[in-house]
């Protein structure tokens, strides 16, 4: 389990990754800095409404409900409703693929996390079960997948489970 922050693989440089799986927070309108060769995947995580223009296209952003573009696309945000928090997901074009899914938690059924996988709880209360312990989940906290013992999450409330295709 990860408190809320960036994960990356590979590298520390701005573009020195083959993929990257991080929180920002948009408070105002503006430029987003480009990155050519890469797959993006936005999806707002606290707030209402975000609007990117891509390429001259307005696209409207509601929570929870994941954009996918171009990295390397001129894109401009605006906030007609107010800041927001964001998750960003980015993938290497060529080298990784990317899909993020929000998914509404269960106390009944266990949300698992293989590897490759990555869940951010993004509101509500989740335990981790993971090895035959327990962890209470934090928002924005981010719990790794595995392959064998996979984590298993319970609770209420919604998750972003993010899966990275790494051929």
């Amino acid at each position: 389990m990860l408190p809320e922050g960036a994960l990356e693989a590979t590298g520390a440089g701005a573009t020195d990754f083959d993929w990257r799986l991080s929180v920002a927070s948009i408070e105002g309108a503006g430029d987003f800095t480009p990155y050519p060769d890469f797959e993006r995947t936005l999806t707002v995580i606290v707030g209402e409404l975000l609007e990117l223009t891509i390429d001259g296209e307005t696209h409207p952003v509601e929570l929870y409900r994941p954009l996918k573009f171009a990295g390397g696309a001129a894109t401009v945000a605006t906030l007609p409703t107010g800041d927001v928090l964001a998750l960003n997901v980015f993938a290497r074009t060529g080298v990784a693929r990317a899909s993020v899914r929000i998914v509404e938690l269960s106390k009944k059924m266990e949300q698992h996390l293989f590897g490759a996988q990555f869940g951010v709880l993004l509101q509500g209360a989740a335990t981790m079960s993971y090895a035959g312990s327990d962890h209470q989940l934090n928002v924005r906290d981010t719990v790794v997948g595995g392959e064998e013992n996979s984590p298993r999450i319970t609770g209420r409330g919604f998750m972003a489970v993010v899966s990275f295709d790494l051929p």
